[in-house]
């Protein structure tokens, strides 16, 4: 419900409305400023009401360009997440929602330049127009004013022969406007879902021209081609006096408005905005850097059926929690490149590992290069936020859909660890956990420590402690009439496990009804690691499950960002 998501991510929603805000506010106040400052009166007298909306947008545009590099400084956010250690976790688990701010700020951007952009292609067309009246109106009198050798000019094209293609292509402002808005086109373009997942490097390397869209945005108001009267001018020949004598003044002008006014250019301003978050940038690429330099040992390297590579690797000072990821760059593949992983490894391990699945160009690469070398290996890391609050429910509902499976690998490690050696801090006395693939090739491993696991527990005598369903969602006949076959084996013929593969999704009201009924007075905890779609309907089934009375059973939702 609307109220729960308030009550989780109520500095999400605070930080969301501040920043709409802060947008509206800007813009508002700045469109106001210029449709009705008396300074801009006679720019007004050419452009209309566009020169509030390209001003408008502009402030805007600065504002945003100033928030878009603060959440990818990681090591920023870590050392944030790590000073309000003390804080509450759901607040910390606010700051892994930084991408989509990020993502957020950068719709925002595209918006405000196709408006910035608009609003001065009808800027350019009115001061051509006016530049090429030949009548006694306002625009035309002002166009003509100080064109020779004086810089106190209104309007800034000077012949009748200027196109509007050509103010774009050869002035200052208008070159770095082009330049500016290809790079935000590119960027915003390759970094949609489909490419970022299947040409993670087309996605890579196009985001860099940000560091092309910041030099434009620096060098793009320092021509000043939109101008307003100077404050001298003004005192001398205010416009609301003297505008109705510019266009009927003969030359035996006598009065005080003889004169004629004079403009002066907007100072530039985008490096106020931006240059803070840049340094703080800088900072953040020589920290990585920094880091990457430590070195990496990699202690095994075991490679899984349907080309999964596990590394486990040790780093002096390396400390992780459940549920974080790391950023891994291999410089003989390519120096540049970093790409995230969860780790899949316990904190009680005295290794950190990962499992690399080939899933495009890079990551095939570098299992090719494992099978022959070991290649030196730089990580930075790890970043996220912990899921410790696994550890907090009696019973716990994991629900691992797809790669989303990854983080509970360390999850259940972790715990089958803390329940060996009798953790306080470990409450957990049931784990569920729910796996939903189309098929299990890619993650064999998974079925590996699954059933290392489950040898663990049955050996202890605690094999009632961890019961699992594998949901195969993707099937074909074959597979089906193989199961058919093997119907009565003690293991199960898909995965090797003892559980029994289930073919097609999960009924999760019996599910769910089944766990009620088995613990009809505890606080079951559900974590999903999964889309959007199945963390509806989990919701969903949470809130239809869970007792009104207070001393039965309850039902709490968590939805993991990994």
């Amino acid at each position: 419900t609307m109220g729960n998501w308030l009550v989780n991510h109520w500095f999400s929603a605070a930080v969301l409305a501040a920043w709409l805000g802060i947008n509206i506010f800007l813009f508002t106040y700045y469109f106001l400023f210029f449709d009705r400052d008396e300074q801009y009166f006679y720019t007004r007298a050419i452009l209309g009401s566009a020169l509030a909306w390209a001003r408008a947008s502009a402030k805007c545009l600065n504002f945003n360009s100033m928030l878009i590099l603060l959440p990818v400084c990681r090591n920023l956010l870590s050392f944030l997440r790590g000073t309000c250690s003390c804080c509450r976790r759901t607040l910390r688990k606010q700051l892994d929602h930084n991408l989509t701010f990020h993502k957020l700020v950068a719709y925002a951007l595209a918006l405000l330049t196709a408006v910035h952009t608009i609003a001065h292609l009808f800027n350019l067309e009115r001061y051509n127009e006016s530049q090429q009246d030949t009548d006694r109106s306002l625009r035309a009198v002002l166009s003509k004013m100080h064109q020779q050798g004086s810089n106190k000019w209104l309007n800034p094209i000077h012949s009748n022969q200027t196109t509007v293609e050509y103010v774009a292509f050869t002035t200052i402002p208008g070159l770095t406007g082009v330049i500016i808005t290809l790079a935000l086109i590119l960027m915003v373009t390759s970094s949609t879902e489909f490419i970022r997942r299947n040409y993670f490097e087309l996605f890579w390397y196009t985001h860099h021209l940000f560091l092309i869209y910041f030099a434009g945005l620096v060098i793009h108001g320092i021509a000043g081609l939109v101008r307003g009267q100077t404050e001298q001018s003004m005192a001398e020949v205010h416009p609301y006096n003297c505008a109705e004598y510019l266009t009927q003044r003969d030359q035996n002008c006598t009065h005080n408005c003889c004169k004629d006014p004079e403009f002066g250019s907007i100072p530039a301003e985008s490096w106020k905005w931006v240059l803070a978050p840049i340094i703080l940038y800088v900072f953040e690429r020589i920290l990585r850097v920094w880091r990457a330099q430590q070195k990496v040992v990699v202690t095994k390297v075991v490679m899984h059926p349907a080309r999964v590579l596990e590394l486990q690797m040790q780093k002096k000072g390396f400390c992780m929690e459940v549920g974080q990821y790391i950023f891994v760059n291999c410089p003989a593949i390519s120096p540049l490149e970093w790409h995230p992983f969860t780790l899949t490894s316990a904190p009680e391990e005295d290794f950190f590992s990962i499992h690399i699945r080939a899933a495009g160009d890079w990551t095939e690469r570098l299992i090719d290069t494992f099978q022959v070398e070991k290649p030196r290996i730089e990580v930075d890391g790890p970043f996220g936020t912990a899921s410790e609050d696994v550890f907090q429910y009696e019973v716990a509902m994991l629900v691992g859909a797809g790669i989303g499976v990854t983080p509970f690998a360390s999850i259940l490690k972790s715990i089958w660890y803390k329940f060996q050696q009798a953790d306080q801090t470990l409450k957990t006395k049931k784990i569920y956990f729910y796996w939903l693939c189309r098929d299990t090739g890619a993650f064999a491993w998974f079925n590996d420590l699954l059933a290392s696991l489950e040898q663990k527990m049955a050996e202890s005598g605690k094999a009632d402690f961890l019961t699992y369903r594998l949901f195969l969602t993707g099937w074909d006949t074959s597979i089906a009439n193989n199961v058919a076959l093997h119907f009565d084996t003690a293991t199960d013929t898909v995965t090797g496990l003892r559980h029994k593969t289930i073919f097609g999704r999960p009924m999760w009201n019996m599910e769910f009804a089944a766990v009620a009924a088995a613990h009809p007075r505890s606080v079951v905890g559900v974590f999903l690691c999964g889309p959007e779609a199945l963390a509806k309907s989990l919701q969903k089934s949470c809130h239809q499950h869970s007792s009104l009375d207070p001393r039965k059973v309850k039902f709490y939702f968590n939805k993991e960002n990994f």
